[in-house]
């Protein structure tokens, strides 16, 4: 079995598995998106943002696949890039974080540690960038979150405590001890990186 993992551009944005692929939910505020948007805006938006944010910040995403089909992706850019970062009771987010917006395993996927490897890509190529640490709101069976439970399993700690969405953090100089095979997503992210302060403001 193949696994390849490399960054998420525009051009591969429609590769992310559904509903993740057209659903705006981190790219728009609360007030900008009630859920009620059509498959074709929430694409739009969703690449638009994508566009946005690695010309102006760097690679925001990686994508996974498995035998050349995609199997997985993750998403994450520095609060001030994404629109609902401050929407949630544990907020802010860290000034020397960036945040883990999101991430999935595309069914048929799950149970083979992608997950995981996807997590650890982001935080080595982060870890390279200068970024300090990676925060995440966690949540329990909500799509759009990343489960307490699952981050907590890859080296998260809860910093912020909420029922509902607490706060958690991986330091990412105590990520340099992991070992995954990412050298190939890993190069593709520094031939293609931008300069920005993880907490600064993007305007």
């Amino acid at each position: 079995m193949g696994r390849r993992i490399v960054p998420l551009t525009a051009d591969t944005v429609g590769d992310l598995p559904t509903p993740c692929r057209d659903c705006p939910f981190w790219e728009t505020s609360p007030a900008q998106h009630d859920g009620r948007a059509s498959a074709a805006d929430g694409h739009r938006v969703k690449r638009t943002w994508l566009e946005a944010t690695t010309a102006a910040w760097g690679p925001c995403g990686l994508l996974a696949y498995v035998d050349e089909v995609p199997a997985g992706f993750v998403t994450y850019a520095p609060p001030a890039f994404v629109p609902r970062a401050s929407a949630f009771p544990t907020a802010p987010i860290s000034s020397d974080a960036v945040l883990l917006m999101t991430a999935r395993v595309a069914d048929g996927q799950t149970g083979a540690g992608l997950g995981r490897a996807l997590v650890q890509a982001a935080a080595k190529d982060l870890g390279k960038r200068g970024v300090r640490a990676i925060e995440a709101y966690g949540a329990v069976g909500e799509l759009c979150l990343l489960s307490a439970e699952f981050l907590e399993s890859v080296g998260f700690v809860t910093v912020r405590d909420h029922a509902r969405h607490p706060r958690l953090r991986l330091d990412l100089r105590t990520a340099v001890t992991w070992r995954e095979p990412v050298e190939e997503a890993l190069g593709r992210f520094r031939r293609a990186v931008r300069p920005f302060p993880a907490g600064a403001n993007r305007t």
